[in-house]
């Protein structure tokens, strides 16, 4: 029986994104940084062109603000939001803001990010909740 030499039985390391979902089954929002500390979002091998070096990862404070928002209202079923959140940290990524009925969900509004759990076959993702007194 012929054997895999050894540098190919090796374990794979985790993709980009299992290393993101290990990230958020923590309840962390993680994100890539390059050489010059640069964020980037979405996780991704290497650093695309016009950024430099090697990426490492990086966990955010949660806090950002809302960049663009649209309402869906699917008939006969509620209304919810869909946004693209500026992290302070300086990388945007698309969610939804939970807390407040999604017509109220407006441009330059506060939040902080928290975890939804994993459910069934589904991952846990980011969601946001309105800052209060941001």
């Amino acid at each position: 029986m012929n054997e895999l030499p050894s540098s190919l039985a090796a374990p794979l390391p985790q993709s980009p994104l299992e290393q993101y979902r290990a990230f958020l089954a923590r309840g962390e929002l993680a994100y890539q940084v390059d050489a010059d500390g640069r964020a980037l979002f979405y996780p991704r091998v290497g650093a695309p062109n016009g950024y430099r070096g090697e990426l490492r990862w990086a966990t955010s404070r949660g806090l950002g603000t809302v960049y663009a928002v649209t309402t869906i209202a699917p008939k006969g079923e509620p209304a919810y939001n869909v946004v693209l959140v500026d992290m302070d940290e300086g990388f945007r990524l698309m969610s939804r803001v939970e807390g407040m009925p999604a017509e109220q969900v407006r441009i330059g509004l506060r939040v902080k990010v928290r975890v939804h759990p994993a459910e069934g076959d589904e991952g846990p993702y980011p969601v946001f909740d309105p800052v209060e007194n941001a």
